[in-house]
């Protein structure tokens, strides 16, 4: 995803793992999965900054997208305007989803900011909606 060029830095302890070494970023401004842009900083939505140890803004990052994926399927499923609307936005989303279980189940110590249970059952209701056959993963 891109971010913007000067992230913010705190010597501080990351809010998510506990962990005080390192440097700490808060990336601000970027776009997210389907390219929207999104401001974390703007006054009116980031009331209680979080910063976050480099593993954990990765995960922040997967949050995310499987947080924009999972809205914009139940949209496509109550028969809303979707993202995933088009075939091949669906099936990079199932890639996305299939890259953050394969990324979360690579990490021992686990993500504290998203539940690979979450991201595995998304895929199933993606490919049970889809009627596509179960991806070994």
């Amino acid at each position: 995803m891109m971010t913007d060029a000067s992230p913010s830095f705190s010597a501080g302890q990351c809010d998510a793992c506990g962990t005080e070494r390192g440097p700490l970023l808060k990336l601000s401004l970027g776009k997210d999965f389907f390219g929207r842009p999104y401001d974390r900083l703007s006054p009116s939505a980031d009331q209680s900054p979080k910063w976050y140890c480099e593993t954990c803004s990765m995960h922040k990052t997967l949050q995310r997208d499987f947080r924009d994926i999972r809205a914009e399927f139940d949209k496509l499923g109550a028969g809303h305007a979707s993202a995933l609307a088009g075939a091949d936005q669906l099936q990079r989303a199932q890639l996305r989803l299939r890259e953050i279980a394969a990324i979360l189940n690579g990490h021992a110590s686990g993500s504290r900011l998203l539940d690979p249970a979450d991201v595995n059952a998304l895929i199933g209701r993606m490919q049970a909606q889809a009627g596509a056959p179960p991806v070994a993963g």
